[in-house]
């Protein structure tokens, strides 16, 4: 990932909010790795670990055995470790993974407000009355005077009237509502709100309800208004994600609630009758979201730090207001919500992880065991090593990984749908894809060294992170119709005698020569070699490529958008239609044929690494359009800013997107 000066990464930093000392681990959210020796507990389950005091795990016994038997080695082999790490002489060759909270979600239908009485705490789903056009052009016109509006609480119907009823009635859910209307609208803005309200029963015994908005109640449409439906949003397009961050928010916030119930009322089934698929989608984010927003990073910490997250919590049950409706659809996308937070959640940890524990061996072991827990072995696993790579003439890739401490991994994932081969002629019927991420675990900027950010440079293999995050879900999910090949060329840009310099000549897998005039440009040499592997040797018809690529992409879009690139409007609209119902927010960006004059104008290769002062962004990406065919629909996604918050981390930014996208390769075109 390269800056192109100074003033570009101060710019940068702007956007992520601090100027700081570039070493400091608090502008990233305090995720660098610290000294602390994190829970021993991290390691049952994965290693075979003795809780007697001086044991040690088999991992470091391997490490310690193939090391010499110096006394410094001898002295540090007899300490506790708390994570498995490098020895001084070896690698760490595992990850470990983070698991999903132990939360039982589950769907019913039920229409007896005992099941909502169960819980410790409540919430309510409210549906805003649908609004007309006029309406809605009054109140933009009239923002300035929302202070003095004051909307009358939609009226309590079902299970809710039964609800306040059965809490002392008088009106103190309709009161409630009343009380919160100029902010919550009544549930007009989708995941809003109430503050909890705490409500005493007969018996003494307290509840904790919240209101929480599912959006407006949809209009009807209006068959003859054609620039009206082009425009207008997808039924629930955004609702299951907002609904499920909040949902964790207030499992979160609330102590010892060991039972959360989520009502859907009747009237919100009844706007969607005709939306089931709209429905499973927004139940299946729902879900996702909900689990992967709980997520906390223990895995380096002390148990004294260890961030405990909805502890009490045991059980989350959505009751749909209804004695008849079919939830099958429903409970078939909460499982799958659950499988995909899975993979969001395995993003995240490769994000997070520091670079003495993740690197291109930890990263390859990582794909070996997506592999080997995935659905009937529908994905498989093959790892090129350095002959291999030789023997590919991936040359690029290679001159950025000699200064790596770990060989270079180059990683290739294959699903298959069940009932087909690979290699059997059924293959041929399948529509062939590939996801190619850049695995740079660690970017120093090589001998064009960082001045700024590099604390955050475990970053820079998001688009692995992405691609290997979104195979997992794969893997259980196990879409019809669609062969995938997730590609990463893992290695690390680091300085030693073998690295490459400034004025290096590299020569890529398919031929073309490139001057390398800027080491810290290195992420597009290792994508070289793997997009002409995805494009040749995998034959794919379909490739998207995700990257932290540029600085410059965060200075054009910030940290919330991520930038496309490709020549193929059909791939570019099919992009942002899946960034919106994902919420892996993107925008287009322009491929300027008269910028390609400053990657060709080389006077001893073919092609430099780098173009001019400005469209860093943009020259990156025309550079990449020289490894795949013209006749390939590509796409080049740069992540380099939501791929991290300053807040809370890694975002799993990509994965979900990665997943819809190729779910939708498998469906027939009027699907």
């Amino acid at each position: 990932m390269r800056f192109h000066s100074t003033a570009t990464a101060l710019q940068t930093l702007a956007a992520f909010g601090t100027i700081s000392s570039p070493l400091s681990s608090a502008a990233f959210g305090g995720l660098a790795a610290q000294p602390q020796q994190p829970s021993r507990s991290s390691l049952l389950g994965r290693l075979d670990y003795s809780p007697s005091r001086h044991s040690r795990p088999k991992f470091w016994s391997r490490l310690f055995s193939s090391s010499s038997s110096s006394s410094s080695d001898s002295t540090m082999s007899k300490k506790d470790q708390t994570f498995p790490t490098w020895s001084f002489d070896g690698p760490c060759t595992s990850m470990e993974w983070s698991s999903l909270l132990d939360i039982e979600m589950g769907v019913s239908a039920t229409d007896s407000v005992d099941k909502l009485l169960e819980a410790d705490l409540i919430l309510v789903g409210v549906m805003a009355p649908a609004k007309s056009d006029d309406e809605k052009e009054s109140e933009e016109s009239d923002d300035e005077d929302d202070d003095k509006k004051e909307e009358e609480p939609v009226p309590l119907t079902g299970l809710t009237q039964a609800l306040e009823e059965a809490l002392g009635g008088n009106g103190i859910l309709t009161g409630i509502i009343a009380e919160n209307n100029k902010a919550f609208k009544n549930g007009a803005k989708a995941g809003s709100t109430t503050p909890v309200t705490r409500l005493v029963m007969a018996g003494g015994k307290a509840k904790r309800v919240v209101f929480i908005g599912l959006g407006a109640t949809p209009k009807p449409e209006d068959d003859d208004d054609d620039k009206k439906k082009k425009t207008k949003k997808a039924p629930l397009e955004g609702v299951g994600a907002t609904v499920g961050k909040a949902l964790a928010s207030q499992c979160q916030s609330q102590k010892k609630v060991e039972s959360c119930v989520v009502l859907l009322p009747e009237a919100f089934l009844t706007a969607y009758a005709s939306e089931e698929t709209a429905l499973s989608q927004m139940v299946q984010d729902w879900t996702a979201t909900f689990y992967h927003t709980l997520y906390a990073d223990n895995r380096y910490k002390s148990p004294k730090k260890v961030k405990k997250v909805a502890e009490d919590l045991k059980t989350v049950q959505v009751l749909v207001e209804s004695s008849s409706a079919s939830l099958d659809p429903l409970k078939q996308a909460m499982t799958k919500g659950h499988q995909l937070a899975k993979g969001i959640i395995l993003t995240k940890d490769i994000v997070n992880a520091p670079h003495n524990v993740l690197n291109s061996v930890s990263l390859a072991d990582t794909a070996r065991r997506i592999a080997a827990e995935s659905e009937n072995g529908c994905i498989t696993c093959k790892i090129l090593n350095k002959n291999e790579c030789e023997e590919r003439g991936m040359g690029a890739y290679l001159g950025v990984a000699r200064g790596s401490e770990t060989e270079p991994q180059f990683i290739h994932l294959t699903y298959t749908p069940p009932g087909s081969s690979s290699s059997s002629s059924s293959s041929d019927t399948l529509k062939k894809v590939a996801v190619v991420g850049k695995g740079l675990l660690f970017d120093t900027g090589g001998y064009n060294i960082k001045t700024q950010m590099m604390v955050a440079m475990k970053f820079d293999c998001g688009g692995a992170a992405a691609a290997l995050g979104a195979a997992r879900a794969i893997g259980y999910w196990q879409p019809t119709g669609v062969e995938v090949h997730f590609l990463v060329a893992a290695c690390e840009n680091m300085i030693n005698a073998k690295a490459m310099v400034p004025s290096d000549i590299l020569t890529a897998s398919n031929g073309k020569t490139i001057e390398v005039l800027n080491t810290d440009a290195e992420g597009r040499l290792t994508l070289a070699d793997a997009l002409v592997y995805a494009d040749k040797e995998v034959g794919a018809q379909r490739i998207i490529e995700l990257s932290t690529l540029t600085g410059a992409c965060m200075v054009s879009l910030g940290q919330k958008y991520a930038g496309v690139w490709t020549a193929n409007d059909e791939l570019a609209e099919e992009i942002e239609q899946i960034s919106k119902v994902t919420g892996d927010k993107s925008w287009r960006m322009p491929l300027v044929d008269e910028y390609k004059e400053e990657l060709e104008s080389s006077l001893v290769a073919d092609l430099k690494n780098i173009g001019g002062k400005y469209g860093g962004a943009i020259t990156a990406a025309l550079f990449l359009q020289h490894f795949v065919s013209s006749k390939k629909l590509f796409a080049h996604i740069d992540i380099a800013g939501p791929v991290w918050s300053d807040k809370t981390g890694a975002t799993g930014y990509g994965s979900q997107l990665v997943v819809e996208w190729i779910r939708r390769q498998g469906l027939p075109k009027d699907e």
